[in-house]
Parts: C-alpha cells; structure tokens; sequence
C-alpha cells in the first residue's frame, strides 16, 4: 500500500483531529485520569467521532474490533520514554517496540508515531530518539506506513523537579525541521509561546503540522488557541487530556471536529460543547 493511501484516511479533507489516549505508556500515574477503564474509555472516544486516535501497542486492539464499517483511524504510538515524571530519572530512555512497523500493518494502523525528545544536558536522549526514527523511516517507507514525528522541546520545572515544555520558538523551529529532514510525513509539535508565530513552524516543517494540546486547559481558552492554530496553517491537532479528562468527552470532541474542518471560531465551538448530551 502506498503512504498517500493511508494519509488519506488520516487527513480527511486535508485536515486530522486526533485524540491521544496512550498516556499509561509512560508509567506516570497522574497520566490515567480519564483512561482508568481502557476498554470503555476506547469506545467513549471512538463513537465520539475524531478522525483518529493515537493508541499504544497494547490499546490499539481494542479499537480495531470494535465492529464498526467507519471508526477513526490508529495511530500507532511507537516508542515509550520516561522523561514525563516530577523526579529526574537516574537514566532517561526511549525504547522503540519491536517491528513497529510490522505491528502497525497487522493493526491496519494509518500512521505511526515516535518522539524526538530534546530536554537539557541530555543529549543522549535526543541521540536515541534520532537512531528510533532512523530505524522506523526505511521499515516505514517499505511498507509504505506514514510517519508522524513528535519534536519535543523541554525544560527544567523553575522549582527543580522534572521537565515541562519550552516553548521558544527557535527552538521549535529548529528541531521540527530536523524531524523532518529525518523523514518526517507529519509533525505532531507543542504550539510556540507566541500563537502569531506558529506559521513560521508550519513553513519550517515542510509537512502537514498538527500541534498537541498539552495540559488541561480551559474550554474557551483551548478553542481560542486551536482555532488561532489552524488560522496559522495547522493542518489539525493531537489532543488529549482536553478531551479524555473532560467532563464531556463527546461534546469536546464535536466542536473540535468543527474547528478543524469547518473552521469554528470558540463562540461557535462553546455553543457546540454546550449542545451536545454527555
């Protein structure tokens, strides 16, 4: 099968709204809020609707059988680190699954997904992810599965414990366009610190972008800066914990669909939200 082919299952209209539920991958127990019951947690988000969900190895069965003609699309999460937590780790890692890309064919997967991690004096971790997305870019175009690179640029907490997310633009800049010239189809990356300038990320990357939600925020904020995003050239977003530790996964769920694919503006998407039963 031809990559385009299985782009075209993602990007529905050009455009992908794609919850994440593979957040038990890491090992924080603060990540499971919201996915306590993987199965129905599956499911909720599944009749929702989202054009796809990003699920691990061991998630991603539960969607396939359920016994749906139409259902979002896999994204295959690839690879597991451990940099996520309130305590430096003695050793950080990131393990790439074995034959990723075999697993993602047998799960009928449209894409896979794999961090480029960049966090301070830690280069060996920025080093490990380059030789994972070495290793998956040859498999993947064998096979012709998409590949969708995650640039991550972290920093140290201001009171000293684990890392958070750095949102200088430059920085950004920089490793997105290394994701890409590593062989990058998509790029899933965090929004820069100043939404007015995400369109630079986008020119940079050379790919469909879709920046991630990152923490709980609140609704009207989140759809400001979502439907600020794809004014800047998104070609859609991977959320998670906006929707999944939501109130009203559904509802959440709706009006970003409608943001992304019939460009909502936040009045619009909050009535939506508003509407729809839980």
């Amino acid at each position: 099968m031809n990559a385009k082919v299985r782009l075209n299952r993602l990007l529905r209209d050009g455009r992908c709204f794609d919850v994440a539920l593979d957040h038990g991958f890491f090992n924080e127990p603060a990540f499971l809020a919201g996915i306590e019951d993987l199965d129905a947690a599956v499911r909720r988000i599944a009749e929702a609707g989202p054009d796809a969900m990003q699920l691990s190895i061991g998630q991603a069965a539960l969607l396939q059988r359920i016994p749906a003609r139409t259902k979002p699309a896999l994204v295959l999460r690839t690879d597991v680190a451990n940099c996520y937590g309130l305590e430096y780790p003695r050793h950080l890692f990131s393990r790439l699954i074995d034959e990723a890309v075999e697993q993602a064919v047998r799960l009928d997967a449209a894409c896979l997904c794999v961090n480029l991690l960049l966090l301070p004096d830690r280069e060996e971790l920025h080093e490990q992810c380059i030789a994972n997305i070495c290793k998956l870019k040859p498999a993947s175009e064998r096979y012709g599965m998409p590949l969708m690179v995650e640039p991550l640029v972290m920093k140290k907490h201001a009171d000293g414990k684990g890392y958070t997310v750095d949102g200088d633009l430059n920085r950004i800049l920089a490793l997105v366009r290394q994701g890409k010239e590593l062989g990058a189809d998509l790029i899933k990356c965090d929004p820069c610190d100043e939404v007015a300038e995400f369109h630079r990320i986008v020119e940079a990357a050379g790919c469909p972008v879709l920046p991630r939600g990152g923490g709980l925020a609140p609704d009207k904020e989140i759809f400001e800066r979502t439907a600020a995003l794809m004014k800047q050239g998104a070609r859609g977003i991977v959320y998670g914990r906006n929707v999944i530790q939501h109130a009203n996964p559904r509802g959440m769920t709706r009006a970003f669909l409608a943001i992304v694919h019939e460009g909502a503006d936040a009045p619009a998407a909050l009535r939506i939200l508003e509407s729809t039963e839980r």
